[in-house]
Order: structure tokens, then sequence, then C-alpha cells
């Protein structure tokens, strides 16, 4: 970085959660942004004047929102807490964004979808959530583009990380404690690395410098379908677990939350608003295994 050149500022919320903490770990490579780390103890995105104080007291210039409540089953029990974050919080950040003329990148998912058709999913197709989760995460996208249409939501579906809790990290430590297993295999989707998906908004940033029309909703995930009994096959097979896995359906493992039966999203528009390639889920499992493994 010059001497004497001004850097832009990226808060982050949400940071210690599994995109947050992937954001967290590229922010080296991009010196020419501050960015603001920020938790739910140090800036709750549900309570307005504490947003409103810490946006006075700094220009910030872009806001990645990974701030979410994600406990799809306990949000059944809880719906207050579930839409006092990703609704209610979702909206207030937009109202601050606008205010401020800071670009909004919100992070929303595949269960805005009820999963019911059978081929890709476009930003443009009807939603219909089947749980809590996703219809507070959907009204959480009405308010931001109702407040500040210029901001940009990227939908996104079965994330993992070797950060947080998440699917992958569950398989590993079970094909470790036990002899056998049973994962669902009538649910359909695209696992994301949150890594790929952290890079991807980077480069929303990126090209954001040059361009300011990138709004609206745009899909993410990594290329390629599978089950989540394929998904659990394809963990225990690098970790090279002796671990037997076996196919179960939706009926035979009963949630509180009803979760979609397919909700593979298109990403025709995203990979033409950065002319991406986007990776293999396979590929990205791969690297997050690595990871995880050494």
């Amino acid at each position: 970085m010059q001497p004497g050149i001004f850097r832009k500022t990226i808060l982050v919320t949400g940071a210690n959660g599994q995109l947050g903490s992937e954001i967290k770990e590229l922010a080296s490579l991009y010196p020419r942004f501050n960015f603001l780390l920020t938790t739910r103890n140090s800036l709750s995105i549900a309570d307005l004047d504490s947003l409103k104080s810490f946006f006075e007291k700094q220009q910030i210039d872009y806001c990645i929102n990974c701030a979410a409540y994600t406990a799809v089953d306990k949000a059944e029990e809880e719906p207050e807490k579930a839409f006092l974050i990703n609704a209610d919080g979702a909206g207030n950040l937009a109202l601050i964004c606008r205010d401020h003329r800071t670009k909004l990148i919100h992070i929303s998912t595949d269960y805005v979808y009820d999963g019911s058709r059978h081929e890709p999913l476009k930003e443009e197709d009807a939603v219909a959530p089947l749980n809590v989760y996703g219809w507070s995460k959907l009204k959480g996208e009405e308010l931001i583009l109702n407040h500040y249409p210029s901001s940009l939501i990227i939908r996104t579906s079965w994330v993992y990380s070797s950060f947080g809790n998440n699917f992958v990290k569950t398989i590993l430590r079970l094909c470790k404690e036990k002899d056998r297993l049973n994962v669902i295999n009538d649910q359909y989707g695209s696992p994301t690395y949150a890594a790929d998906l952290a890079r991807v908004i980077m480069k929303f940033i990126e090209v954001g410098e040059a361009s300011k029309d990138h709004n609206g909703i745009a899909n993410y995930c990594n290329h390629g379908t599978t089950t989540w009994y394929d998904f659990a096959l394809a963990i225990k097979s690098f970790a090279k677990s002796n671990c037997q896995i076996s196919p179960i359906s939706s009926n035979q493992y009963k949630t509180a939350a009803k979760r979609p039966a397919y909700s593979i999203l298109d990403t025709t528009k995203i990979k033409g608003m950065l002319d991406l390639d986007i990776p293999s889920w396979e590929d990205s499992l791969s690297n997050c295994l690595k990871k995880l493994l050494a």
C-alpha cells in the first residue's frame, strides 16, 4: 500500500461465522481495504441505535452481512429470535447503509424456495419457504430491497467451511466415533465452500469499484449436484474412513423443520456478472478437507 493512498473500509458483520471467518482469512490479500470485523457481541444488527452510532463514527464503504440466525430446527421453537436477526436486523442494515451510501452485500439462502421444482432455481422463480428459518430470510430479503434497492443479495446453499459447525465437520467426527451412519438421500442440492463464496464477494467489491450496477438477487453455489448421502460418501472416502454409511429417506429422519427436496441454484446470472469459472463441489470439498485433515 503506497503512503497517502486512502483505503476504503469493509464492514463484516457476523465475522466469527463460517463465511465471516473465510473473509477474515482473505483480508491480508486485499491491502487496499480496511476490514472492520464485528461479532454479535461487538455489533448487534438487531439494535438500530447501535448501528447508527457505529456508522456515524467511521466511513464504511461496503458492508458484508454474514450475521444470521442459522439454527434451522431451533427456529421452529423460537421464531421471534430468527426474525429479529434475519429479518429485522437485515432491514436495519439496509436503512443504515442507505443513509450512509454504503454498498450492502447480504447473504441469503436456498431455503426461500419450496423444493418442488426439478430444474436449477433462478433468482426470479417463485419463493415459498417450508420453515421458519426460510421465511425469516425471505422477509430479510424483502426489507432490504424495499429500503435499499441498490443492495446485492446472494442466495447460497449447503454452506460448509473449515471454520464453525457444518455438515462436513460433523460427518468427519461421526466417521471417527461410529461404525455406521444413516444419511438422507432424497434431498438434492449443491454444496458451497464458504472460502469460494468469500472470494466471489471480494470480486464483487473489486468490480464494484468500477461498476456500481450490481444489485438485486444473485445465486451462488459450487458447480454440480449431489444428495446429503453422496456428499457424506465423498467426505468418508477422502478421510479414508471404514464407517458404513447407508441411505435413508427424509421420512425416516424426522426434523423439526421441513427441508426442500430440491434446491439446486442456477448460477448463470452471477457467472455473467463477474465472468466466473465456478469450481465443482467435489474439487472445493477436496480443498476444504485437505485443510481440515492437514
